[in-house]
């Protein structure tokens, strides 16, 4: 076993509060909750550059910026208690090779994770999760963002085995067999801008309802989007595990109002993301204020109960200015309070509406 170290700040909840600059009250909110991050995507950095998950890092060359957000010991240190790890498709290779790069990774992560099992356990279900975190471990829920890492043919979702992936995103910056992203100036091999999800995409949807894997809709095309939600299972929850709202900032990656309402009325949640292109402001890091300000968005439209958090740390964004890294997440709570939220509204954000989902699809 290898050991993770990491400053416990539940022995000096003033001093986590001054470290910060935020007030005693909105430690004591936070320290409350089950914060749970959406989407996570640091193993991208130990695939690419042997980036050490359970070392503790700085804040990189670039102060946070694009790599160096997170591991499991600032992590642990932030109080986090679970995430969606994601295992990031590379569009480049072909879908056999993309197969076998995700069973190869997906062992990988398993691994690693294996080496510190005082600190990490991997949950399945909302089940797995409570006895983990009755342990006071962090839990990592297994998930893939660009479904096209499994779609060589109608059986490779076998490769999934005991129900190991929670969640996947159906597409990721490239458009492929499933459908269409919503990124632009991307080749869009398979069919026009205007085009959704593909008759396999489609289908695709439908077996990972049989497998009760949450459908991720971050990252499709307004059309996909709507295409995903005609054929999916009107019993299971869907979510958007990182995103923006349109109404806050215009942005092609953001959702609008209408698609805000058909997640809600899905019984899922949409995390707001820490990218700050997308948040609005400076192109090179806004102010954390923006994630409540796209939040506030959220629950003024739809309601608290479909509002979470989805960081994408590591996933080569640029996080606000004032919360580069996971280590100063609570200064989103102190936003939280300055309006007036109440700490039952501010723990269903960090946490109480993603495990209500998970309940949901996964007891």
């Amino acid at each position: 076993m290898i050991a993770i170290r990491y400053k416990d700040w539940q022995q000096d909840p003033d001093g986590w509060a001054k470290a910060l600059g935020i007030s005693r009250e909105a430690i004591d909110v936070y320290r409350s909750a089950e914060v749970i991050d959406l989407h996570i995507d640091t193993f991208i950095w130990h695939r690419v550059f042997g980036y050490d998950l359970r070392k503790r890092h700085g804040s990189g060359l670039l102060g946070g910026r694009f790599y160096s957000q997170a591991d499991l010991p600032r992590l642990r240190e932030a109080r986090i208690a679970g995430g969606l790890w994601s295992i990031t498709t590379n569009p480049l290779r072909s879908s056999k090779s993309r197969a076998r790069t995700f069973k190869r990774n997906l062992d990988e992560i398993q691994a690693i994770f294996a080496t510190v099992p005082e600190h990490v356990a991997i949950a399945r279900n909302r089940t797995q999760y409570d006895a983990a975190r009755a342990q006071g471990k962090h839990v990592a829920m297994l998930s893939i963002q660009g479904g096209n890492a499994l779609d060589r043919d109608e059986d490779v979702l076998d490769l999934i085995t005991d129900d190991l992936i929670v969640r996947i995103t159906l597409v990721h910056l490239s458009t492929s067999t499933l459908g269409v992203t919503s990124a632009p100036n991307v080749k869009k091999s398979l069919g026009r801008p205007e085009d959704g999800l593909t008759t396999f995409g489609k289908d695709y949807v439908k077996r990972l309802n049989a497998r009760k894997i949450l459908v991720d809709l971050a990252h499709i095309n307004r059309k996909g989007f709507f295409d995903a939600v005609s054929v999916h299972d009107k019993s299971q929850p869907l979510i958007v595990t990182h995103t923006g709202v349109n109404a806050v900032t215009e942005h092609w990656r953001n959702l609008d109002d209408e698609q805000l309402r058909t997640i809600a009325s899905s019984g899922g949640t949409m995390g707001v993301m820490y990218q700050s292109p997308f948040l609005g402001g400076p192109f090179w890091g806004c102010k954390s204020v923006r994630v409540v300000d796209h939040l506030e968005h959220i629950v003024n439209v739809v309601g608290e109960d479909y509002a979470s958090l989805g960081s994408d740390w590591d996933g080569m964004i640029i996080p606000p200015i004032d919360m580069p890294t996971c280590l100063e997440l609570p200064r989103l709570v102190q936003h939280m309070l300055d309006r007036k939220w109440t700490p039952e509204r501010i723990h269903k954000i960090l946490g109480a509406n993603f495990l209500r989902v998970l309940k949901a699809i996964r007891p």
